[in-house]
């Protein structure tokens, strides 16, 4: 690792990279970083870089609770230790490179609050058992000029939705995410104007689910830096205002064994395939508390907007939280994958992909049958038709979310016990704030965190 880190500084010394931003997101969903001199990358790839243990336990507006015990004081280091084979120069700033980290105790041992590592050990188990995934996400953000008090009273965008009018005054902003993307080793499966307020889609590529939450946490940096070099301002929250659809940042994943996609069928998924979207569906509103964390995360989720209010799959039904989109003879077979909407910026992205491929990975091996899709939107139904159809609504408030999380040791034990004590703690922290503030207000303040 050290030859290969000394040989990558080089490399990028000449190319005139000065310093490496060393990166992770929280357990807000917001990245954070070191940068350490180029010259101090390989030294750091060995040792780690220093960084407080605190970092587990900040919420959504940087302030620290001491309510985990496990960590309820100031004290304590731990060191951030890149991942050298995902080390990228970054095309939007071209003095620095980017590379995501494990987060490791001061001694080197494993730390039980490092995201990144909770992912590998979910993948791993699954490998185990046969099983290999693909996972890419797709990105919803709005654009503002710089400087902006908020989205809606200064869109970046006249729309329409889905015009190529409305990105014609974004033309350069456009180019230059085309250009950086590839140049950073992103796949953009497309990127058009979407249907919210000034709101631009991109999908990533499918690829296997470390490296596609790692590609998540990349694209963030390379969004951001392309609108800030055109006058712009990105904003990821999940809602930009009360009356408009929010940012999703949905998740596509796809099961295999032995190079067969277990979710390819004639018509719906079935055998092993029926059971990873039955597990999904069976803990979904756990996933939820994981997947769509924050107080503006259960705002989002209402009816009508494309979100997912209610526990239920449907296919290529863009209301259902979970959607299957099936694979076609013009696609391949091999296209079948399942759409979770309720994720947004504001999940840890290998949180997110852990919880997930434990619950699918369950739901095969316990054989979980789902109930039929649904074609409709249950919002328009009665309470009534709901309850007939064992529709539910999902955690519409933080407590909800955690009684959720708790009532299922499945998705709660992805995390362990010191990772869910830091998260429960951050969660808890964010609600206190939220209960205290207007709803718009609470929007106001996400605006620019993620």
């Amino acid at each position: 690792m050290t030859k290969a880190a000394s040989a990558a500084a080089k490399d990028l010394a000449a190319a005139g990279v000065s310093g490496v931003h060393l990166s992770w997101a929280d357990n807000n969903g917001i990245p954070r970083s070191r940068i350490v001199p180029i010259g101090g990358l390989a030294d750091a790839a060995v040792r780690g870089v220093g960084a407080t243990s605190l970092f587990a336990v900040f919420d959504s507006h940087d302030a620290i609770t001491y309510a985990h015990s496990g960590l309820g004081t100031p004290s304590g280091d731990i060191r951030l230790v890149p991942v050298v084979e995902r080390l990228r120069r970054l095309a939007g700033q071209p003095a620095l490179a980017w590379a995501p980290v494990r987060q490791v105790a001061a001694d080197g041992s494993p730390w039980p609050y490092c995201q990144r590592s909770v992912l590998e050990r979910q993948v791993a188990e699954a490998a185990a058992q046969g099983l290999e995934f693909r996972a890419g996400y797709e990105l919803e953000f709005m654009v503002t000029p710089a400087g902006s008090a908020d989205v809606m009273s200064a869109p970046g965008h006249p729309g329409p939705a889905y015009s190529p009018h409305a990105l014609v005054g974004l033309d350069e902003f456009v180019a230059t995410l085309l250009h950086d993307f590839a140049a950073n080793g992103l796949r953009i499966g497309q990127l058009h104007a979407e249907y919210g307020v000034a709101q631009l889609e991109l999908s990533l590529a499918a690829t296997d689910p470390v490296a596609a939450a790692d590609d998540q946490l990349l694209a963030r940096q390379t969004i951001h830096a392309a609108a800030r070099a055109h006058g712009l301002a990105a904003s990821f929250a999940p809602l930009v205002g009360l009356a408009t659809a929010g940012n999703g940042w949905h998740l596509h994943t796809s099961v295999w064994r032995k190079d067969r996609n277990l979710l390819t069928g004639p018509g719906v998924p079935e055998g092993e395939g029926a059971g990873y979207v039955g597990g999904l569906l069976r803990d979904l509103p756990a996933l939820t508390a994981i997947t769509a964390p924050s107080v503006p995360s259960t705002m989002r989720l209402r009816p009508g907007f494309f979100a997912g209010a209610y526990a239920f799959w449907g296919v290529e039904n863009r209301e259902a939280p979970l959607r299957y989109v099936p694979g076609s003879a013009l696609l391949g077979v091999d296209h079948a994958n399942i759409e979770l909407k309720t994720s947004d910026a504001s999940a840890n992205p290998y949180l997110a992909l852990a919880v997930v491929l434990a619950a699918g990975t369950a739901g095969i091996a316990e054989s979980v049958v789902p109930p039929e899709p649904i074609a409709e939107d249950p919002g328009s139904w009665s309470e009534g038709e709901r309850d007939t159809r064992g529709v539910l609504p999902l955690p519409a408030h933080t407590s909800e979310q955690d009684s959720a999380l708790l009532a299922n040791p499945r998705i709660a034990g992805v995390l362990g016990n010191e990772l869910l004590g830091a998260f429960r703690a951050v969660r808890a922290s964010d609600a206190a704030w939220a209960a205290q503030r207007a709803p718009e207000e609470i929007v106001a303040a996400h605006l620019w965190r993620y």
